[in-house]
């Protein structure tokens, strides 16, 4: 007498619970994926245009003034930037300007080596305006300290504006002394 065989069921058992198993674990995944997805960051402010100054006299002068000007595109919010000098070039020192906006730069104003006279040689802030807001128009000023980093002919300064909630640098100016 033949009995009906039970194995031909456990196949399709099989079958049905692997793709039960694929269905979730794509689920799982697609979970996890697309939450990695909405944490990414927004892209950094875009600033079109920009143009640096360096006005720089002859050794002995304290005349080491660098001027950035915002020419072209989105506004900053000032307490969000932060302006990186790289004068490796001309005396082996870089430093960042933060906690913006101010007047002066003290000890609380920079990081790295001390190469700042003061921040505004103009008598401004970073924003012009005074509204916390840099806008296309305005200018940044700041004076290099001749005791900490005098400048020769030829010797180039690189300033770096950052936009620190995204770590992008919005603008980026590579200025000679002649």
């Amino acid at each position: 007498m033949n009995r009906p065989s039970s194995r031909a069921v456990s196949p399709v058992i099989a079958s049905v619970l692997l793709v039960a198993v694929v269905v979730i674990l794509a689920a799982t995944i697609s979970v996890f994926v697309l939450g990695v997805a909405d944490e990414t960051n927004q892209p950094g402010p875009m600033v079109g245009q920009s143009t640096g100054e360096l006005v720089y006299n002859r050794p002995g002068s304290n005349d080491q003034i660098v001027r950035i000007t915002h020419v072209a595109g989105d506004r900053l919010d000032v307490t969000n930037l932060e302006i990186a000098v790289d004068a490796t070039d001309a005396c082996g020192k870089r430093s960042r300007i933060v906690n913006l906006p101010t007047t002066t730069l003290g000890s609380a104003n920079y990081n790295g080596d001390d190469i700042f006279d003061y921040y505004s040689p103009d008598g401004g802030q970073l924003d012009t305006s005074a509204d916390g807001t840099w806008r296309a128009g305005e200018t940044a000023t700041f004076r290099l300290a001749s005791t900490e980093c005098e400048l020769g002919d030829g010797d180039s300064v690189t300033v770096r504006v950052v936009h620190t909630p995204t770590e992008s640098v919005v603008i980026k100016e590579t200025l000679t002394a002649t």
